[in-house]
């Protein structure tokens, strides 16, 4: 009977070294062109209200940070701009696991996209950051891939005035992370 329970097979002992690795399991973290930074925060609850567009730094480029966790949760669900503006996005990683295990991205798509097929065809997409080639021509803007204790950053043109939507297309993480990009 307890041959059953610790065989390699089972769906029990799958997810009891699943829950070690994510847990406390050692990682190794690999080199990336994205700008590191340390961050010792504990996980970042996240905010239902908008974030209000800053203001324009001196260049007019409207400033926006958003995080994301090692519970696959970004810190803003819903993120404003003034329309026509010059967006710049940071994305920081405030967790501590390596892109292979909790990689974090940020991926605006077009209004009219169906977020969760882009999602699904988007964990196929592996040797491109998740981002699926042959949707591209749906998304306005992302960062590129990052893990624990990193940050990138993209800088676009705000769309038209609208509601459209952002998440992370690391396999698995759209269910949570996701929100609206709003712009007024």
């Amino acid at each position: 009977m307890y041959y059953k329970l610790l065989n390699y097979r089972t769906p029990v002992f799958f997810l009891a070294c699943l829950m070690m690795v994510a847990c406390g399991g050692s990682t190794s973290t690999a080199s990336v062109e994205t700008e590191t930074q340390e961050t010792e925060s504990p996980a970042a609850e996240s905010e239902p209200a908008a974030e209000p567009a800053q203001a324009a730094s001196a260049d007019g480029v409207v400033e926006i940070s958003l995080s994301g966790n090692d519970l696959m949760q970004y810190d803003k669900s819903e993120l404003e701009v003034p329309s026509g503006s010059t967006v710049k996005l940071t994305l920081s990683h405030s967790g501590q696991l390596a892109k292979a295990a909790m990689g974090h991205n940020f991926v605006l798509l077009k209004q009219g996209t169906a977020l969760e097929e882009f999602a699904t065809t988007a964990m196929q997409a592996a040797d491109n950051d998740y981002l699926p080639a042959d949707m591209m021509d749906q998304v306005i803007a992302h960062t590129s891939m990052i893990g624990g204790g990193e940050s990138t950053s993209v800088e676009f043109e705000a769309p038209a005035a609208g509601e459209y939507e952002y998440l992370c297309t690391f396999p698995g993480h759209f269910a949570m992370m996701r929100g609206t990009f709003v712009v007024k």
